[in-house]
């Protein structure tokens, strides 16, 4: 459920869109003073703020300049005051929305479903999928990093689970060790290649049944490794 908060000193107001959106489902609190009002919104956990400019203590727009300073929730402004100027300085705020009085309030509960349902797109497309790669019951979690074989989670150092995502994402492809050691380790390292060796063990005793009959990480004798799909 949604949780809106209104800091509106007409009490009479104040209720009535309280009143209509908690029949449309919402949590509402309401909140007559400016200085309190703006503690709450910053402090609490709200999805929404309907704020009128004009309050004791501290005015509307110095409330939705600190909200918006600290939060990115939708934020509706009501006025009785007609002029742009002070539209346009609210939006400039960051308000996302600015309602003249008198207004209906269905329109407000329409304005307030409308942005949530905005705000909810905005945070869906915003969260980007983490990066996998799964090949034969091995899930390799690239964006947190994290490896599952065969639903059991393993742990690998940083350089086995840089080899280990490098070989199952070119799968099939036959690589020396002097190329997986410029691959991981990189052209500047100074290091034996034989460090490649040690590290597929490793792997292969973390990801194989049976290391002595590798099913993931092939020897190529002579050549070097591929990861078999």
């Amino acid at each position: 459920m949604s949780r809106i908060l209104i800091i509106e000193d007409e009490e009479s107001i104040a209720e009535l869109e309280k009143d209509y959106l908690e029949l449309s489902g919402f949590e509402v609190e309401t909140e007559r003073r400016g200085d309190v009002g703006m503690k709450k919104a910053l402090e609490q956990d709200i999805d929404l703020l309907i704020l009128d400019l004009m309050l004791p203590e501290v005015d509307g727009f110095e409330i939705c300049r600190r909200v918006r300073e600290r939060k990115d929730i939708p934020v509706l402004m009501v006025s009785a005051k007609k002029d742009d100027i002070d539209k346009i300085r609210g939006l400039g705020l960051g308000a996302d929305d600015y309602m003249t009085k008198p207004f209906s309030p269905s329109e407000l509960v329409a304005r307030v479903k409308a942005h949530l349902a905005r705000y909810e797109r905005l945070i869906h497309s915003n969260m980007k999928e983490n990066d996998i790669v799964e090949i034969r019951g091995i899930k390799i979690d690239k964006t947190a990093r994290r490896v599952w074989v065969n639903g059991e989670e393993r742990n690998f150092t940083t350089k086995e689970f840089d080899l280990l995502t490098f070989l199952a994402e070119n799968p099939n492809h036959v690589f020396t060790k002097e190329e997986l050691f410029r691959e991981i380790w990189d052209m500047e390292s100074i290091g034996d290649i034989a460090t490649v060796t040690v590290h597929i063990k490793k792997i292969r005793e973390k990801v194989e049944t049976d290391t002595s009959k590798p099913q993931y990480i092939e020897t190529i004798w002579g050549v070097g490794y591929r990861f078999k799909v």
